[in-house]
């Protein structure tokens, strides 16, 4: 079996370890017992255990949401581009297949030695959907976008894992709120960029803003770095 078989079968029997034991190296060797995987190998996979498997976990929902946003293209082409947006973090938040597991994840990257890997993950999943959205900020912009789009996408989540709506409807409703105010907030910078007063108050600062540009992708230990991604 190859590493990603290896990681793909562990994942699934993980599934029911994790709301029990968490994404700990306990849910690991649980895993590994009921995949047919010994554990040496199984810690080779995972070297840091059950945080890399939760992040594994994480990457196979960012993939499901690609290929969702990839299937329905023709239908995200005619919606406005505020929709599409929210459309893409209810695929991603969809892709989820059991609250229980976001839920201990949550708890897992809340802890400050876990806290930056979760950071990162969700940085590269709003990457993507930026990305699969055919963003192509070059400037300060796109780091802008990914940080809005980070609190947008972590703030629904949240709601989500406690809402008891009838099919989440309280969700979605949130989550486009949250869209909204992300709207209201680019039509500020668009009116501070036109006022000729506090244009030209802002017109040094802009200018440092401007000579900003994303990293290069593959770039070590960057927000944006993407690891094993899938367009």
């Amino acid at each position: 079996m190859s590493d990603q078989d290896i990681r793909t079968e562990m994942l699934e029997a993980a599934k029911m370890h994790v709301p029990f034991d968490g994404w700990s190296d306990a849910a690991l060797a649980a895993a590994a017992r009921d995949a047919g995987v010994d554990i040496a190998l199984a810690r080779a996979v995972f070297p840091r255990g059950g945080v890399d498997l939760a992040l594994a976990y994480h990457e196979a929902g960012d993939r499901a949401m690609l290929d969702r946003l990839e299937a329905e293209a023709d239908t995200l082409a005619a919606m406005r581009f505020r929709d599409r947006i929210a459309a893409a973090v209810r695929f991603r938040i969809e892709a989820i297949d059991d609250r229980e597991l976001a839920r201990r994840g949550a708890t897992l990257f809340a802890l400050p030695q876990h806290a930056p890997d979760g950071a990162r993950a969700i940085w590269r999943t709003c990457d993507r959907i930026w990305t699969a959205l055919g963003d192509t900020a070059d400037d300060v912009n796109w780091y802008t976008k990914r940080a809005t789009l980070s609190g947008v996408y972590s703030s629904t989540l949240l709601y989500w894992l406690g809402d008891n709506s009838p099919e989440y409807a309280a969700t979605w409703d949130f989550l486009d709120r949250r869209i909204e105010d992300v709207m209201q907030f680019e039509k500020v910078k668009a009116q501070v960029r036109d006022n000729r007063v506090l244009g030209g108050l802002l017109a040094g600062p802009m200018a440092v803003l401007g000579k900003i540009r994303p990293p290069r992708r593959g770039v070590a230990d960057m927000p944006g770095r993407h690891g094993g991604d899938h367009h």
